[in-house]
């Protein structure tokens, strides 16, 4: 296994190690799942670059990062409505588009033919990415004003709001691009999925 690879099957070990550091309350709990998050985002960015540069693509590659990509935002996401800092519709949105791609990506393995991601998926991933770690800075910036006791309440509240609707625009935004990649994933690869 080459090093790409090593890289996209490590962002898949360290998402339960998101999850509990998520789920599990302890004292700055946001700030230890989001280095973790964080640092399996930058496993994302290194394996296509390292990939590109010595020509290590290989077929487990191109279908094994995308679905490292999708276990990652989808954990992420769902600890997020556990813990009310994400709405329904936008997950449900984001599998249903998953299931699609995911669909289509096996329909074509059938057929012998491997599908790699497209511009438009990387530009999904990141945006998603960057509206899951902006809610994490916030989620941690609270986490360091409970700790000061003399904050007025109204004020913490105040930030709670702010931050929640900061980061609900950033994950529809990221929506957005989401239904925009499906749409031209499918229209891209409506050949790959034909039956012969």
């Amino acid at each position: 296994m080459n090093l790409p690879n090593k890289l996209t099957v490590m962002r898949i070990i360290l998402v339960p190690f998101m999850v509990a550091s998520m789920l599990i309350e302890f004292p700055f709990h946001y700030l230890v799942a989001g280095l973790i998050f964080g640092a399996a985002s930058l496993t994302d960015y290194f394996d296509g670059k390292i990939a590109r540069e010595r020509n290590l693509i290989t077929n487990f590659g191109k279908f094994a990062d995308p679905i490292a990509d999708k276990i990652l935002v989808v954990s992420a996401l769902v600890c997020f409505l556990a813990k009310g800092l994400c709405d329904p519709i936008i997950i449900l949105i984001v599998l249903f588009r998953e299931f699609v791609v995911t669909s289509i990506r096996l329909s074509a393995a059938s057929n012998g033919t491997v599908v790699a991601a497209n511009m438009w998926g990387k530009v999904k991933t990141v945006t998603q990415m960057i509206a899951i770690i902006a809610v994490f800075v916030f989620q941690v910036a609270l986490e360091v004003y409970a700790v000061f006791p003399y904050m007025p309440q109204h004020a913490v509240q105040m930030m709670e709001n702010i931050f929640f609707v900061a980061g609900e625009v950033l994950m529809w935004i990221s929506v957005v691009f989401t239904v925009i990649s499906g749409l031209i994933y499918v229209l891209d690869n409506k050949e790959a999925i034909a039956d012969k």
